[in-house]
């Protein structure tokens, strides 16, 4: 939250583990909320892929992964900006 009370992300397209995978992995009941939906809820853009498929989103200086088989795809992309 920034300091005039905005989400410092809202607006940003990105992604996340989803909804639908933290209930197959059994964590959404142990959750207080899920990602998810409170991204969606604060303003992001959250996209996503089929679930437990690879997925990057990257939005101005943020890169995101949707889940561990993303692992891979994110970091070829941070290491491809960085050199």
């Amino acid at each position: 939250v920034r300091t005039d009370g905005s989400w410092a992300f809202d607006g940003y397209e990105l992604t996340g583990f989803t909804d639908e995978e933290e209930t197959q992995a059994g964590l959404a009941d142990k959750a207080p909320w899920l990602l998810e939906t409170r991204l969606r809820e604060n303003g992001a853009k959250f996209e996503n892929a089929d679930a437990w498929s690879p997925h990057v989103v990257v939005d101005r200086n943020l890169y995101t992964g949707q889940n561990p088989a993303s692992t891979r795809p994110l970091a070829e992309k941070l290491v491809s900006v960085l050199k």
